[in-house]
């Protein structure tokens, strides 16, 4: 070719690239992951009925039958894990509510407010104390994008610092300017509500009018908001939680219709997964009340005990006290599974070891509600936590979680039934988009039963060994955890409390 021709050649290219205004339309469009994360999403409600593109998509790729949740089961203990592929040991944000000193030595701390995990930052030195996939992904020339109708603290946490790409949240941006250039765009927030589907259209736009075209991310994690916004106030069988699913549905179909007109949609790996499960509350379960017959008062006339969502912090050491507590906490049968840092003198409790939450932010105790397989109203699963649904517990209900995936990289129409977790996203991830990454940067492992270039089978279990697990005794009192082992990867099953009746008086 002379260089006449190869002139006109390059003219061509460059008004194709501005005719079609990005870089969309290239013949060999590089591979695109998005992680869209459902708020609350039970793999039993992804049905043919309530979520047909859901349904769909995950009839095209890959179900996993055996996904979990990081325990605590709450959404930004999990939203960390996600970011960073770590345990909370590693990544040090521990609950919904955590107790930092260093920023309020008396109360615990909303992680829902991101103003309030800056504070924490700005304190402690650093919000979580693992490297993000956002950070390793930028580093590498990757960009990483978060789009979310959620709460801002969750956002956050899937970026936490400015070299952790993007975030385009209905209520803040990072960098600041782009809320600016969105609300122009797109106007301002809608109000939320119930469904939470305005606000969830909102992020949509978002993603598909203001991140992928001006942004042109490598890995996206989109979060709505719902079924989680509307369960909690409604209830998992309430007619609004119905529709709040069968919007979030749409959404997703959304953006699928959208990848297809780009022409994207074959070069895209989607991954739909939930930070937890969920459950009916009964009631019955109130942590603060039955820790309160033991609280002192220091010197300066505050609380010596802080009780920062299932966890309890000593805020001066006592070891009687601390026994006095468990034994408490034991007899009272709303409460569930009991985990202690030091699980080998707390008669009945689990160790902190055995859920990865053994980090120095970590309090003296960690207390679960009592959970049964009860029905009614709505699917199985009932805690005896507060409000009319939630999560937060050991029942299975609330560990055990979504994970459909599907695209170039993953098998078509399959079941993965092996044990995997949302410890194992990040991973996964980085082998997506081809960055090696050092032994042990992770606590999870590769999804590898589920891509196409792996010869693993996925009907495979490929499990080292049958569940086990732990029984902690204490007099009547007495909790079975269940757990199994993936290629080195230990996964929390599930965590049961009974107690033997009281013996008939004589």
């Amino acid at each position: 070719m002379d260089a006449r021709h190869g002139h006109r050649w390059l003219v061509v290219v460059v008004v194709a690239w501005l005719i079609g205004g990005t870089a969309w339309h290239a013949q060999s469009p590089p591979r695109l992951s998005i992680v869209i994360v459902v708020d609350g999403l039970r793999p039993d409600q992804v049905t043919a009925d309530q979520m047909p593109r859901l349904h769909a998509l995950a009839g095209r790729g890959v179900r996993f039958t055996a996904h979990h949740a990081v325990f605590p089961t709450v959404t930004r203990v999990n939203a960390a894990t996600f970011a960073t592929g770590v345990l909370p040991a590693r990544h040090g944000l521990l609950g919904n509510s955590i107790y930092i000193p260093s920023v309020d030595p008396v109360r615990p701390i909303d992680t829902a407010d991101h103003e309030a995990l800056q504070k924490v930052a700005a304190a402690d030195g650093q919000l979580l104390t693992a490297p993000t996939i956002g950070q390793m992904l930028e580093r590498a020339g990757k960009r990483f994008l978060v789009v979310s109708s959620g709460s801002s603290g969750s956002a956050l946490l899937l970026s936490p610092t400015p070299d952790a790409g993007t975030i385009l949240h209905t209520e803040f941006a990072r960098p600041e300017a782009w809320h600016d250039k969105a609300v122009a765009m797109l106007g301002p927030t809608p109000a939320a509500g119930l469904p939470n589907a305005e606000r969830n259209r909102y992020a949509t736009d978002l993603l598909l009018r203001v991140g992928l075209p001006q942004i042109r991310p490598d890995v996206v994690f989109v979060w709505y908001s719902d079924p989680d916004t509307t369960a909690h106030a409604r209830g998992l069988d309430a007619a609004e939680t119905r529709a709040s699913l069968v919007a979030v549905d749409g959404e997703i179909g959304r953006l699928e219709d959208w990848l297809r007109a780009q022409g994207r949609l074959d070069a895209t790996n989607i991954l739909v997964t939930s930070d937890h499960g969920f459950a009916t509350h009964t009631g019955g379960f109130n942590l603060p009340a039955l820790v309160k017959p033991f609280v002192r008062t220091m010197a300066d006339g505050t609380p010596d005990i802080v009780v920062a969502g299932g966890a309890v912090h000593f805020r001066a050491p006592d070891d009687a006290r601390v026994a006095a507590v468990v034994e408490a906490l034991q007899r009272d049968p709303a409460v569930g599974a009991i985990f202690s840092r030091d699980a080998g003198r707390r008669r009945g409790t689990l160790s902190f070891e055995d859920i990865g939450w053994a980090h120095p932010r970590a309090a003296e105790l960690l207390v679960s509600a009592a959970w049964s397989d009860g029905a009614g109203p709505g699917p199985r699963g009932q805690s005896t936590a507060s409000g009319r649904a939630g999560h937060g517990s050991t029942s299975p209900y609330e560990v055990t979680n979504t994970l459909i995936a599907a695209g170039p990289d993953f098998r078509q129409s399959g079941v993965s039934a092996t044990d995997s977790g949302n410890v194992d996203i990040a991973p996964t991830l980085m082998r997506l988009a081809g960055i090696a990454t050092p032994a042990h940067t992770f606590d999870g492992r590769v999804l590898e039963e589920a891509l196409r270039a792996s010869s693993r089978s996925l009907s495979a279990t490929a499990a080292d060994g049958l569940p086990g697990g732990t029984v902690a005794i204490a007099g009547a009192y007495s909790v079975e955890q269940r757990v199994t082992v993936v290629d080195g990867v230990r996964y929390f099953l599930q965590a049961t409390a009974t107690r033997q009746p009281a013996p008939p008086p004589r």
